[in-house]
């Protein structure tokens, strides 16, 4: 036990840091023998602000009856597409159009997709979760927008 290490090598810490940085990764960890190190970096926080309906102080029953017309109309917008092509969010979480902030992304409108292809990343509980193309085809209509929040089964791409 005397010949263990009583620091921390900060010069292997830089190198990890400097490989997050040239590699745009947020986060890695090195194991060896009984060392382990984890080198992470905070993600771009994003802030939006979202339209508000009715103000704070608004009567109950003014909120209550304003609701269910926004639920009615979300059903109303997908009642027209065919649900076979129809590629739907398989968990929640936060959508993302694009491998990293900044770069391109998996798909536009009018992009030919192939089966298996990636088409979003579904971020939920710190993991990156390909969304793959269920069918080969081409993309009409993409339902959510980078960084937004996603529910289970929510519409997400129309692939014919």
């Amino acid at each position: 036990m005397a010949d263990k290490k009583s620091g921390i090598d900060q010069a292997l810490i830089r190198d990890l840091a400097n490989i997050l940085k040239d590699t745009d990764l947020t986060e890695i960890e090195v194991e060896q023998e009984d060392l382990r190190i984890r080198v992470s970096r905070a993600g771009t926080t994003q802030y939006i602000q979202a339209p508000i309906a009715a103000p704070a102080y608004a009567a109950p029953a003014a909120a209550a009856a304003a609701a269910p017309v926004a639920a009615a109309a979300a059903p109303a917008a997908v009642a027209g597409r065919n649900p076979a092509n129809t590629v739907n969010a398989p968990m929640v979480g936060t959508a993302y159009m694009a491998p990293a902030p900044g770069a391109r992304a998996f798909i536009e409108i009018g992009t030919t997709v192939k089966e298996g292809q990636t088409l979003l990343i579904i971020e939920a509980m710190k993991t990156m979760n390909q969304i793959p193309s269920p069918r080969s085809g081409k993309v009409t209509e993409i339902l959510v927008e980078d960084g937004s929040p996603v529910e289970y089964g929510q519409a997400l791409v129309v692939i014919e």
